[in-house]
């Protein structure tokens, strides 16, 4: 089940191949939630020092547009290994800030506590000479001085999104928060629930951070290793045939 979750199936999905309700797929989701939980606070307990991580956010939605969701994300850049993840509240804004706040109140915006909550779960990770890489969101700077005095903050202007990625990929040339910007469009590729332009939305917040953390297991442990083994096999081109 974890596996089926991690290819983009959805409750109801899992639900009709199982045979079983819905309710019974949402408790399984729970339980499997918390053990991912469990062994990805063991393996980063594990982790050696970390050298450079890309940090920013994703943003999502539960039950409509106007309730958006935003997903505090860190990533190693070297080997786009999913760090943690903190999902807040957050107001409308835009087009849908006056009506949202018309008919659901005024929404409080949790994102500033989701960061310092992430950074400072990771601060041990880090050593005295790391590195952490994000957009220029204002916000950013005096978080990371505040928990990671010690720590150098490079900051990149956002680009124009690609059609391609879930629009998590940028236009252009090279990116230098290519490892966080991949592993978003991976994340929305194999999370039903954030596919982009979709009718399978959140719910509950708890059960997307279960969603979320069994697909990270899932993404450091088979993806990674998949892709490091297709890496290491020789070129067709120099590949000899059996006599």
């Amino acid at each position: 089940m974890p596996q089926l979750l991690s290819y983009g199936l959805t409750l109801r999905g899992l639900a009709h191949v199982f045979g079983a309700s819905r309710t019974t797929i949402a408790r399984k989701l729970r339980l499997l939630g918390a053990i991912a939980r469990a062994d990805f606070a063991t393996e980063l307990a594990d982790l050696k020092p970390l050298q450079v991580i890309q940090f920013d956010e994703m943003e999502t939605f539960e039950h409509t547009k106007w309730k958006p969701l935003s997903i505090a994300t860190a990533v190693c850049e070297n080997t786009r290994r999913i760090l943690g993840f903190e999902v807040a509240r957050m107001p409308a804004r835009g087009l849908y800030a006056k009506r949202a706040c018309e008919k659901y109140g005024r929404r409080r915006d949790g994102r500033a506590r989701a960061r310092r909550k992430l950074l400072r779960r990771l601060a041990p990770k880090l050593t005295s000479l790391g590195l952490i890489k994000s957009d220029k969101n204002p916000g950013y700077p005096p978080l990371i001085r505040e928990i990671l005095p010690r720590i150098e903050h490079q900051r990149f202007k956002g680009r124009r999104a690609c059609t391609i990625g879930q629009g998590e990929l940028k236009r252009g040339g090279f990116d230098p928060l290519f490892s966080f910007n991949h592993t978003a469009a991976m994340i929305r590729a194999h999370v039903s629930r954030l596919v982009r332009q979709t009718w399978c939305t959140t719910k509950k917040i708890p059960s997307l951070e279960d969603h979320l953390y069994i697909y990270a297991n899932f993404h450091n442990n088979e993806l990674l290793t998949l892709n490091q083994r297709r890496a290491m096999r020789p070129s067709s081109k120099f590949r000899t045939r059996s006599s």
